[in-house]
């Protein structure tokens, strides 16, 4: 039987190579694993990857820098919009002291009872801190941040949409939803796959502003991954989702680190299904301790190595 189990990273689209850096890694603490390229067409882009500790599926958030290249998005309605993170409930205050003294403008918000953190990257995508307890996840004590309130890692995706009803449509009938957990005024969360954490699709009835960017553009959300366990139940995933309808979704694409199907909701946002490469993940070209030290390219770039690096943005790390 196909099923999700839960989250594997999030896709943004940012600004800046080295605010992006700076944000992830200098303020938030978390760990830095890979610093490759975009795999799709011949523009040399970087694709940036930041983890927990471990790396684990659930817990990476990448980044592809495109204000260099010159594309620029629009957030909109229609699109994946929020990052939310995981930390612990207790960490609230700290985290509200970190990014104040960093000069990053923080709001209190409150969301289904509970107190969350809302700010914003650099590139002006929206973030959210939520807390969860007994989340076995090991956080990064990165630049400071302290292991008891270091980021665990996702905590789901947020999503805008205009017609709320297919998506949660989509979600539970072609989705693997555990159905929903909570509803409030015009937000409805959703639990995909069978993930204790993580794996949160929360929902937003957006419909004041325009639609959304689609392509890549600084400033806005890609797509986010569903870890799918196994090139088999991929395919049983993927095989579910098509046989309901909802055809516009790829064919099979290697990342090196991951295998990759993705798929346009009907909601807007752009999907993953994810298997973690059998070989190795983060570790097939990079030790567990040198993971992020190195330029790595993929094999068909490593010819154009010394050309792809000079055009890119330098970044220190």
């Amino acid at each position: 039987m196909a099923y999700v189990e839960g989250s594997h990273h999030v896709t943004l689209s940012v600004a800046g190579a080295q605010e992006d850096v700076d944000f992830h890694v200098k303020i938030l603490g978390l760990r830095f694993i890979k610093r490759t390229v975009l795999f799709d067409g011949a523009l040399p882009i970087y694709h940036l990857y930041y983890s927990n500790a471990g790396g684990d599926p659930s817990s990476v958030v990448t980044t592809f820098p495109w204000a260099q290249a010159g594309f620029f998005g629009k957030r909109g309605t229609n699109q994946a919009r929020e990052v939310l993170l995981s930390i612990p409930h207790e960490s609230m205050n700290y985290w509200h002291q970190r990014l104040t003294e960093h000069d990053v403008e923080v709001r209190n918000v409150e969301r289904f009872g509970q107190r969350r953190l809302a700010f914003r990257h650099p590139s002006g995508i929206e973030y959210a801190f939520v807390g969860n307890s007994g989340d076995e996840r090991v956080g990064h004590p990165g630049f400071g941040v302290p292991q008891e309130h270091a980021i665990h890692g996702l905590h789901g995706v947020g999503v805008h949409v205009a017609t709320p009803e297919r998506m949660v449509e989509f979600a539970t009938e072609s989705f693997f939803s555990q159905g929903r957990l909570s509803e409030e005024g015009d937000v409805a969360v959703l639990q995909i796959g069978n993930q204790k954490y993580g794996n949160h699709l929360e929902l937003t009835v957006n419909r004041t502003d325009d639609q959304g960017t689609w392509s890549y553009g600084a400033g806005t959300y890609h797509h986010f991954a569903w870890n799918v366990a196994n090139l088999g139940n991929q395919d049983e995933v993927k095989f579910e989702i098509e046989g309901r309808g909802y055809t516009d979704i790829s064919e099979l694409k290697d990342r090196k680190y991951f295998k990759s199907v993705y798929v346009r909701t009907p909601g807007g946002a752009l999907f993953e299904l994810a298997v973690t490469h059998a070989e190795g993940g983060w570790t097939c070209d990079e030790s567990p301790k040198e993971l992020g030290t190195r330029f790595q390219l993929p094999e068909q770039f490593e010819h154009r190595r010394e050309e792809i690096f000079s055009r890119l943005e330098p970044i220190e790390i």
